[in-house]
């Protein structure tokens, strides 16, 4: 044992465990203190918390029907709005009548069919006459395909719907058949013999139009060694195999901006899915005439009923009693207009009241239509079939034909024979159906294509080539529906070698047999989208901003109206040709999808993007507030609007003033269709949570929220907005669906 170590007693040694004893069931007694006293604050403060919840919820539910009401009268522009709307659209129908320019009116059928039917008796119109005649039927299509779109399905019928759709597709299969026969009359008669070429003793003609652009080389020479086709002046060309070459054919290649291949898919709803909603548009009654002019107005008539021819001299007393008994009856009459006049005022106010009632409930129920979602995969797709639903077809069709050389004129003697074929146009079998060759990979190869991009439509990615397939007998789900048969659909083999030249815009590809070609783009690239904002800019005039993964879009808005103000390409500024354009919402979100800026998800984008979907109704009544509060307020992406449930949307807001804007704080505002309150949580928080803001309450609608810590002058602005303008709005928010697809 080492020196100078003093040995602890038992006793000691006992003391000092005790002690330790002591001390930690001390400790443990604080701490249970500590925690009890904890404990209680914690449920005092659950209780006050509960407390104060109840009494906002109980102060909430006694304003509630008040607030509800007026969010009612102030969504009572929606219905105004669609009245105005289809004012508009009768007063283009009376003016259309009133120019007498000899244009049909697509909306009226016997029009329609008498234009189609002159036209189909027209013959031998050159392509130049067949293009400037596309112009008119180009536009008629288009209008009836707005009517189709902006009309709400309250006031489409089936017979209308499929009396429009047929007149499009007529319209569609006369202008293709009218190309066909001025393709033949030009390789026939009047240009195959005198364009030909000096070089190579072909002939080659090139017409172009804004919408159509047609080149066509006529194989005169059939020179085995000329296997290169290069239109003039372009890089667009074929490479064909030498059987082609020797061959007594034409190629033919038929650009259209438009895309009249594709089935038409115009009315994703019937009638049916707004069976709930549907009611008769009301007719406005005729304004109630003033009781003198009713007097008159009945007399006229009674004494018209007795214009008749002179009567003999025998019957004038017996007329002049019955005339004298009319009278009394017309005065009668009068009389009992007179006492109803009152009755009638109080009858047109609520014809009125009832039908803006009735328009309320469809136009809502057609706004919910836009943000619903189906619940199943639209079709079931083949090997190789091109799924429509998640890829669209961009920049028109390439129609690749090769033509079977007709006939070319004779001069003999003085006079020019050529032999008529009633046949007409024949596309030339490549491959034929049966050869003898033995290798025939080597005798028919493929034929290499080079064709130009149009410069008007982005691509953000390699545009992919597909073809239509015109084959097959079976039937399929999709052609079922489309009324077509399973062979007819847009395919992706038999192409190869694809190669984009983005910088000249140029595509090369070898097809196995030509026909109609497409380039197409995933639909929904651009979703989901990475932020977006809304904001005022002037009265009744905002701009909605749209940032994608390639692309920031800015849309300026104003009444009926909406412009394409910026494209930023990948953050650089691009040049887009639908600045500066206004249009109205449902031209304008077309014009875009064809110009490759497709921001409109569809009922079954959910299936292709992985997105936030939010209840339909939730959605759509945020939408209708925020575009009410437009005017005088900001709203901007959240990322807690992902953190939320699908019940709730969690939106950025705060008041909009032109100087100092960018100094005031935001606001996080949670709404859940029936609720709206102000998160206690800021945007750059760790952690989600639902909890009130401090001295702030619950609305029932957001335009009561807000108007809690906004201005006198900026509800005042929110108030006095122009209803075609705030429909303007929601149309676009409920079209690019921001609160489920960003």
């Amino acid at each position: 044992m080492p020196a100078g170590k003093k040995k602890i007693s038992k006793a000691e040694r006992q003391r000092l465990l005790q002690e330790e004893e002591e001390r930690r069931q001390k400790e443990e007694e604080e701490a249970r203190l500590k925690f009890e006293k904890e404990e209680l604050e914690r449920l005092e403060t659950q209780r006050v918390e509960k407390e104060k919840w109840r009494q906002l919820e109980q102060k909430d539910r006694e304003r509630r029907n008040e607030e509800l009401e007026e969010l009612s009268l102030l969504e009572s522009c929606f219905p105004e709005a669609e009245k105005l709307k289809r004012e508009t659209r009768a007063l283009a129908q009376w003016k259309h009548y009133t120019q007498c320019d000899g244009s049909p009116d697509p909306l009226v059928a016997q029009e329609m069919n008498t234009f189609i039917s002159l036209w189909e008796e027209e013959k031998n119109e050159t392509f130049e006459q067949v293009i400037e005649k596309s112009k008119l039927v180009l536009s008629l299509i288009k209008k009836l395909k707005l009517i189709l779109l902006e009309t709400p399905p309250c006031d489409l019928e089936n017979r209308i719907i499929a009396q429009h759709q047929g007149s499009i597709l007529r319209l569609q299969e006369l202008l293709s058949l009218k190309m066909d026969v001025a393709t033949e009359l030009l390789l026939r008669v009047r240009e195959a013999s005198t364009l030909v070429d000096v070089d190579s003793g072909n002939m080659e003609k090139i017409i172009r139009d804004e919408n159509v652009s047609l080149f066509v080389w006529a194989n005169i020479k059939k020179n085995p060694r000329y296997r290169s086709v290069k239109f003039s002046e372009t890089q667009i060309g074929f490479e064909i195999p030498r059987v082609l070459a020797t061959s007594n054919v034409a190629l033919r290649l038929l650009y259209t901006r438009y895309d009249h291949v594709t089935p038409l898919r115009l009315t994703p709803a019937t009638e049916e899915d707004y069976e709930p909603m549907v009611v008769e548009p009301v007719k406005k009654e005729e304004p109630i005439e003033k009781a003198t002019t009713e007097e008159k107005t009945v007399i006229e008539e009674k004494a018209s009923i007795q214009e008749v021819e002179p009567e003999p001299k025998q019957e004038r007393e017996f007329s002049l009693v019955q005339e004298e008994e009319t009278n009394l009856e017309v005065l009668e009459e009068i009389e009992v207009k007179r006492t109803s006049d009152h009755e009638d005022e109080n009858s047109e106010t609520n014809k009125y009241e009832l039908e803006m009632r009735l328009l309320s409930e469809a136009v809502s129920a057609a706004q919910l239509h836009l943000v619903e979602n189906i619940v199943d995969i639209p079709y079931a797709f083949e090997k190789f079939q091109v799924d429509l639903c998640h890829f669209s077809t961009l920049g028109g069709v390439y129609h690749l034909d090769i033509l079977e050389l007709p006939p070319q004129y004779k001069p003999v003697k003085g006079w020019v024979l050529v032999e008529i074929r009633q046949e007409g146009l024949q596309r030339f079998t490549y491959p034929p159906e049966t050869t003898d060759e033995p290798d025939p990979e080597n005798a028919f190869p493929p034929i290499e294509v080079t064709l130009e991009v149009h410069k008007d439509v982005i691509f953000f990615e390699d545009p992919k080539v597909i073809r239509w397939d015109t084959e097959g007998t079976a039937r399929h789900q999709e052609g079922q529906r489309q009324g077509i048969t399973a062979g007819k659909r847009w395919k992706t083999d038999g192409i190869s070698c694809v190669y984009y030249d983005r910088e000249n815009r140029l595509l090369t590809f070898n097809l196995d047999t030509l026909g109609p070609v497409a380039l197409i783009q995933d639909a929904h690239i651009n979703m989901p989208y990475q932020s977006w904002e809304l904001c005022p800019l002037d009265v009744n005039r905002v701009v909605l901003t749209v940032t994608t993964l390639f692309i920031e879009l800015q849309i300026h808005i104003k009444e009926n109206l909406c412009m394409l103000a910026s494209v930023k390409l990948k953050g650089q500024e691009h040049q887009c040709h639908l600045e500066g354009r206004w249009m109205t919402p449902v031209p304008f979100i077309l014009a875009l999808k064809e110009a490759g800026l497709n921001i409109f998800p569809a009922l079954y984008s959910h299936f292709y993007v992985v997105v936030n979907n939010k209840v339909p109704l939730v959605e759509v009544k945020a939408y209708r507030q925020i575009a009410l509060l437009s005017s005088a307020f900001v709203f901007r992406w959240s990322k807690w609007n992902m953190a939320c449930n699908s019940t709730n949307v969690v939106i950025k807001v705060k008041e909009y003033q032109a100087e100092g804007a960018e100094n005031r704080p935001w606001s996080l505002l949670m709404f859940s269709g029936d609720r709206a309150q102000i998160l206690r949580i800021r945007e750059d928080s760790d952690v989600f949570s639902e909890a009130l803001k401090d001295n702030t309450e619950f609305h029932s609608t957001l335009y009561h929220m807000v108007k809690d810590f906004a201005s006198p002058r900026a509800m005042e602005r929110v108030r006095s907005s122009d209803s075609l303008f705030i429909d303007s709005v929601c149309h676009m928010l409920l079209s690019i669906r921001v609160l489920s697809y960003s």
